[in-house]
């Protein structure tokens, strides 16, 4: 054998050996999200594996995930180094699905949701037909577009890795740009931007008045101890005192509920009060999966949980591009698995910057959209009902009444009632690879 090998063998097998040693708990973990990302990012985004692999997939320890995609079947597994073989699944209408450990590639049989998308012949964002050009100084034009292609193409801000950029002001698209394999038709996973949806179904919920912020005793299972006395608002506000960790870094309650658990709102329902609520802020996606859970149970059936979201928001505003995608148990994962166009996400940042009314129709109420953006006790100013705040202005150059939703990678809409703007940012980096601060300050100075 060359001694080359021999060396390389030597020195890499024990290392091998520790990298397993200390990750074998949670490889689960690791090859859970490597195959639905895969499979979601090929069969919902339609991309491919390279793209994938070098890019969403490209971080310790994830890397190490071996993905096999099996077009006919529509599903993919990952291994690592042989080990703890996941499956996901993809299915037209719901998107890609993980399975529990040692499963087999067989589609769940969940039911779809109905969705009747409207035939829209105006210009975007109100339809479907390409945006009006949008009366702007040449001036400021070019001061826009330099914004814009800086943060996608500055050999300085490699790291960034930004992926799209739009800019609407007074409900006109006057900037758009995406790098290289990516387009306005291309659907983006939103990560927890997909929070702010959840928070919008329980608007409209509200609007109808089927459900009040005041109101307690939210499920059966919490009838018998303190947690009856939790409030919506406390739920929405991240504020309920109920036990969480949000570590993506290790095993933790967050990641155990999206890579091992078939029935994710379960996981918070069963978490015990360790703080008190309405003083006790706790950034926790088991909460969003919760409310999830709550909004299923206004329901008498579970085909009227999955076309609500829908029907009464998603669709109704044109996001027509959108899945959100569903455990194994059909309960939409509010907290992180929703898809669309950069365009479509934007269309849900307008609804807010006007007050929660789409094209004439009022989806929301306007005092809806004010409490999203207020302040919850505990969060220095920068959290609301699901909702991300600049009220302590942690971004000194940008206006304090922004707000914004995040997701992981550094997914975001921002809203801004007094430039009346909404940007969206798609890429792989967050703050602080990614300068927010100086990305919408740059914008904000073409205005």
């Amino acid at each position: 054998m060359n001694k080359k090998i021999k060396y390389g063998l030597l020195v890499g097998f024990p290392s091998l050996a520790y990298f397993v040693y200390r990750n074998f708990p949670k490889l689960n973990i690791l090859t859970g999200f490597a195959a639905k990302n895969v499979c979601s990012c090929t069969f919902e985004a339609g991309r491919d594996l390279e793209s994938i692999e070098s890019g969403d997939n490209n971080f310790l320890p994830v890397f190490y995930a071996k993905n096999k995609i099996d077009f006919e079947a529509k599903s993919v597994s990952s291994t690592i180094f042989g080990l703890k073989k996941r499956i996901a699944v993809y299915k037209e209408g719901i998107g890609s699905v993980l399975l529990p450990e040692n499963s087999t590639d067989a589609v769940p049989n969940l039911p779809l949701p109905n969705r009747k998308p409207a035939a829209e012949n105006l210009p975007y964002p109100y339809g479907r037909k390409e945006p009006e050009n949008a009366n702007f100084r040449p001036d400021k034009r070019k001061a826009l577009e330099f914004a814009v292609e800086n943060a996608l193409e500055s050999k300085a801000k490699a790291i960034e890795k930004t992926r799209a950029v739009l800019v609407l002001q007074k409900n006109k698209l006057v900037a758009e740009k995406y790098a290289p394999g990516f387009s306005s038709t291309t659907k983006f996973l939103g990560w927890s931007m997909t929070k702010s949806i959840t928070s919008a179904v329980l608007g409209v919920l509200e609007r109808e008045g089927k459900i009040s912020l005041a109101q307690d005793h939210l499920f059966k299972e919490w009838e018998n101890d303190k947690r009856s006395k939790i409030t919506l608002n406390n739920v929405l506000q991240m504020n309920s005192g109920l036990e969480w960790e949000e570590d993506y870094t290790k095993i933790s309650d967050v990641t155990r509920m999206l890579f091992m658990e078939g029935d994710m709102p379960k996981v918070q329902i069963n978490k015990p009060l360790t703080g008190e609520p309405n003083n006790s802020w706790n950034y926790s996606s088991g909460t969003t999966n919760l409310l999830s859970r709550f909004i299923r149970d206004q329901f008498t059936s579970h085909q009227e949980y999955l076309d609500f979201w829908y029907k009464e928001l998603i669709d109704k505003i044109g996001m027509h591009s959108m899945t959100i995608e569903p455990d194994l148990e059909g309960n939409y994962i509010g907290s992180s698995y929703g898809w669309a166009t950069a365009r479509d996400w934007a269309k849900f940042g307008l609804l807010y910057l006007n007050e929660g009314n789409w094209n004439g129709e009022q989806i929301l109420n306007k005092s809806w959209i004010e409490y999203s953006a207020k302040p919850t006790n505990g969060s220095n100013g920068e959290y609301g009902a699901h909702f991300w705040l600049n009220a302590e202005a942690k971004y000194p150059d940008v206006p304090t009444d922004m707000f914004s939703c995040n997701g992981f990678q550094g997914q975001y809409i921002f809203i801004i009632p007094s430039k009346e703007l909404v940007v969206v940012r798609f890429g792989l980096t967050e703050s602080p690879e990614f300068d927010i601060n100086n990305f919408l300050k740059e914008i904000l100075e073409a205005f």
